[in-house]
């Protein structure tokens, strides 16, 4: 078991340190939730033995996952050189769980071939309408 010391937030990530010394943060960016949350939301939220959950909005990190190895994968490349596309959002029109797409762009697990098809052809779909829109009015 993971002994935690501090936790801290910053503009962009949650920290921790461990009682050993180590230290570890998980990016907003990663997840949709904290995201679309406010500095009031992620600030309010209860730490236990096992992790960090935030009641505002759904979300629950436990320590094991701020020391995983980062996979900097191509949804998570999307999405950052992206921040006007909510994956919330892409989630939802998907009908897949937030939690699960969260964890599809941050690394923490690898979508099948046939889903990350799936991702793709929702992305387009969605550049598609926005290019339908009249240039002009």
């Amino acid at each position: 078991m993971i002994r935690i010391e501090k936790i801290w937030l910053t503009a962009d990530a949650v920290w921790i340190r461990t009682a050993d010394g180590r230290e570890a943060c998980e990016y907003y960016a990663d997840y949709p939730r904290f995201r679309a949350a406010t500095a009031e939301q992620r600030a309010n939220y209860q730490a236990d033995e096992f992790g960090i959950c935030w009641p505002d909005i759904d979300e629950d990190l436990s320590y094991e996952c701020f020391f995983y190895p980062k996979q900097r994968t191509e949804l998570y490349r999307i999405f950052t050189a992206h921040p006007e596309l909510n994956a919330s959002a892409v989630a939802r029109r998907m009908g897949i769980s937030q939690s699960l797409f969260a964890q599809y762009i941050s690394g923490a697990k690898k979508p099948s071939r046939a889903r990350m098809a799936e991702i793709y052809s929702t992305l387009h779909a969605i550049g598609e309408e926005l290019l339908a829109i009249p240039a002009t009015a």
